[in-house]
């Protein structure tokens, strides 16, 4: 599992071009991107979660701009990972932020996750759904299930299927890769989409999912609780 080195800067190393499409309402035109800052990562997941959103998620020339998010609170919430403590299977949540955590669900899918909060404190966000951005062609071969390009990453298993990520990238350094977390310059929205999350039997009532209103490439059949933007809880 990698490890930052002692002398590894917070985050926010530039990278080459990204020769991504370029998406309407973008606010400048493509060019050099940086990795997200890990300083930017180390808080709440609930105060994280939404400023995750419009950030690239790259993996070996592989790439989807983050449309739909979920918090988790490590153990503070009943349907987080961490809520019974630190075990094998859960130890990348435990910091320090700007990792990737990797989990196996229903015996079949992986799905991933940007580590937050401080060394040695649980909080984790999970990336439900991106737009395709870049090697869209490899999508296309590792998911012969999707039948438009909007389903490709349109949910947490089909993202991590369209990008090649398996549980061999967890605890993957964000900044350094094989999987990046990069920002190109487009900002989160200002006032996205939120409701509850979705797909958990406990604390489903917390209003921690975030998703870009209106973006077609968000996972199916989830926005009919959209609520505008209020108070975390």
């Amino acid at each position: 599992m990698s490890r930052p080195a002692a002398d590894r800067a917070a985050g926010g190393s530039r990278r080459g071009p990204a020769g991504r499409r370029p998406l309407a309402g973008e606010s400048r035109p493509p060019g050099d991107v940086v990795a997200v800052d890990r300083r930017l990562l180390a808080g709440d997941p609930v105060e994280v979660a939404p400023l995750l959103l419009n950030k690239v998620l790259e993996r070996e020339g592989r790439s989807a701009r983050i449309v739909e998010v979920e918090a988790y609170r490590g153990e503070a919430d009943p349907a987080s990972h961490a809520y019974r403590g630190r075990t094998r299977r859960n130890a990348v949540m435990y910091g320090p932020a700007g990792y990737l955590y990797v989990y196996f669900t229903y015996g079949m899918h992986w799905c991933a996750n940007v580590v937050c909060e401080g060394e040695g404190k649980a909080g984790a966000v999970l990336l439900r759904a991106g737009a395709p951005l870049t090697g869209i062609e490899e999508m296309w071969a590792d998911r012969p299930a999707a039948h438009r390009e909007q389903d490709l990453c349109s949910g947490p298993a089909k993202l991590c299927q369209a990008l090649g990520i398996t549980g061999a990238d967890d605890g993957a350094d964000l900044a350094e890769g094989p999987v990046c977390l990069l920002d190109d310059g487009l900002p989160a929205p200002r006032r996205p989409a939120r409701g509850v999350r979705v797909g958990i039997s406990v604390a489903a009532d917390r209003r921690w999912r975030w998703w870009i209103r209106g973006d077609p490439h968000v996972s199916p059949g989830r926005t009919v609780h959209s609520r505008r933007p209020g108070p975390a809880r």
